[in-house]
């Protein structure tokens, strides 16, 4: 399989790169050396954007994972795309993707006012949503949302480091998702902090796209929590 320099998760706020299509796949869609569009994966949508190269332009309407290390782009119905080996250039559709970075963060402090197992959860513009293996329905919701917003609104920097694999499986009380493995298999792991080494206020392995600092996420709005089963509720919440 082709391995794909992952841009966006050395910078989550390149807007663009130039790069060269490595391979066709089968179902068209285009296989690059590098690239700033996220692929879709832990809950985070597949960035879309345009291509555009020496006599062409198309739009792309979403990117995936191609096996183990490649990211693949899902061209348009119908477009007329690039061979193999040509250069292209990569524009990102950024407003959807800050979007889900700043979402993608607040989800994080989520499981923080929230400390209980996560079981699942999604990543949309302007909304998401995590669900807790949670027996009860939270008495007081008006008040993890004010300790939600209270911790966005101390402008708390975002950080990444890397460990390996066999310290990931050391520490397996960083896991906090009980239906997502984190992105291992390639002999270390990334981890996201929220706050700083002295004054952690999470820590946890994520392969997303985040915000430089929470104060970029805004207020948000904590919707009605919702039962999914016998002790699954979700809770949603909304840039406001």
């Amino acid at each position: 399989m082709t391995d794909t320099a992952a841009l966006f998760r050395d910078d989550a706020y390149a807007r663009s790169c130039r790069t060269t299509v490595s391979r066709v796949a089968e179902d068209g869609a285009l296989v690059v050396a590098q690239s700033v569009f996220y692929p879709t994966g832990g809950g985070q949508p597949g960035d879309s954007g345009r291509l555009i190269w020496d006599g062409g332009d198309i739009a792309i309407t979403t990117t995936r994972k191609e096996g183990a290390t490649g990211v693949a782009l899902v061209p348009e119905a119908g477009a007329e795309t690039p061979p193999a080996g040509t250069a292209v250039e990569m524009v990102l559709d950024w407003e959807p993707r800050y979007q889900h970075m700043r979402i993608h963060t607040a989800l994080h402090l989520l499981s923080v006012v929230i400390p209980l197992p996560v079981t699942g959860g999604s990543i949309g513009p302007g909304k998401g949503r995590l669900d807790f293996d949670m027996p009860e329905t939270p008495e007081d919701k008006q008040a993890l949302e004010d300790q939600l917003n209270a911790l966005i609104a101390r402008d708390l920097v975002v950080s990444d480091s890397w460990i390996t694999d066999a310290e990931l499986d050391a520490n397996p009380g960083l896991v906090k998702t009980m239906s997502v493995r984190p992105p291992m298999g390639q002999g270390r792991v990334r981890l996201v902090r929220i706050g700083t080494a002295d004054e952690q206020i999470d820590l946890q392995p994520c392969g997303g796209t985040h915000v430089r600092t929470t104060a970029e996420i805004g207020r948000v709005v904590l919707g009605k929590v919702e039962k999914k089963g016998k002790q699954n509720r979700r809770v949603t919440l909304t840039l406001a």
